[in-house]
């Protein structure tokens, strides 16, 4: 294989990565948790659309349990899209571990 058939492969996988980093950024993750009391979207890129907090879970004695509702929330749709993208980046590279 020559240097340009080579360059040619490289730059070709980099625009598919470009381009499936921008369809996941833009994939809308729905998230239930804690039993439905906490319902998240958030986007690949991270950026949370909305949180809904069912009105039984809101005990205003006990905040901190609505805190920990929320972030184990957020921790699990942040796993799932992480996840997310490093099966798009194995399909894509094959395997080969990518330093982003």
């Amino acid at each position: 294989m020559n240097i340009n058939a080579l360059m040619q492969q490289a730059q070709k996988m980099q625009r598919d990565l470009a381009k499936a980093q921008k369809e996941l950024d833009e994939k809308l993750f729905e998230f239930d948790s804690s039993g439905g009391a906490i319902h998240l979207s958030i986007y690949g890129n991270r950026k949370v659309e909305k949180i809904t907090i069912d009105k039984d879970a809101i005990d205003p004695e006990d905040k901190e349990m609505l805190e920990d509702m929320i972030k184990i929330a957020l921790n699990e749709a942040l796993e799932a899209i992480d996840k997310e993208n490093e099966k798009l980046q194995a399909k894509l590279t094959s395997g080969m571990k990518m330093p982003f």
